[in-house]
């Protein structure tokens, strides 16, 4: 088993590090993400520079990238925290990225995918919550923070072993949105409404 856990939590990472938003980008014809708007690569930046297409692109394959790390382990009978490794490599690979210069998004959409996996009650219920707040307050970075600190609380309540685990991703993403919550807390954080076109 110490020997999967190794292989998943590697593979992880490795998924984890690969992008969609450049690779989306370069197939389009577009500038990456990186380099414009909030310089985030993820669903919120795409969809304000370049449209929901290229953002629902980029969040199915942000999440369906961490399903296998995870998944194997889970199917093999891997203790939570196993699972919890291998789900956290995903995250850390998106937010710090070997293939790009460490230089990576705030792992919402990776960890959305890794708790379909783990957690599906909890991925579901978060991403209601998610999608009720950005199109109520128009602001991803707002709806991503409640989302990721409401995830424990519903964990507590459908899947309780694995509060540790969900607990720890939270951190993580709040921990990757410290400079959204400086923006918001002055007045300058971007809408989520498309600002520019995105050719």
């Amino acid at each position: 088993m110490l020997g999967s856990v190794v292989l998943s939590t590697l593979v992880g990472y490795l998924s984890g590090s690969c992008l969609a938003a450049p690779w989306i980008c370069r197939w389009a014809g577009v500038a990456d993400p990186r380099s414009r708007g909030s310089c985030n690569p993820g669903f919120s930046n795409m969809l304000r520079l370049y449209g929901i297409r290229l953002a629902l692109m980029t969040l199915v394959l942000d999440a369906a990238k961490g399903v296998p790390a995870v998944l194997s382990l889970k199917l093999l009978g891997g203790p939570v925290w196993a699972q919890g490794i291998a789900g956290a490599a995903v995250l850390l690979g998106h937010s710090y990225p070997v293939w790009h210069r460490f230089r990576g998004g705030k792992s919402v959409a990776s960890a959305f995918g890794v708790l379909l996996v783990l957690a599906p009650a909890v991925a579901l219920g978060s991403a209601a919550l998610w999608s009720l707040l950005a199109w109520r307050l128009k602001t991803a970075a707002m709806a991503s923070l409640a989302s990721a600190m409401a995830a424990p609380l519903l964990c507590l309540w459908w899947t309780p072993r694995y509060i540790v685990v969900v607990g720890g991703f939270s951190l993580l993403i709040v921990a990757r949105h410290w400079l959204n919550i400086r923006r918001m807390g002055r007045g300058t954080e971007p809408s989520l409404r498309r600002q520019r076109p995105g050719r």
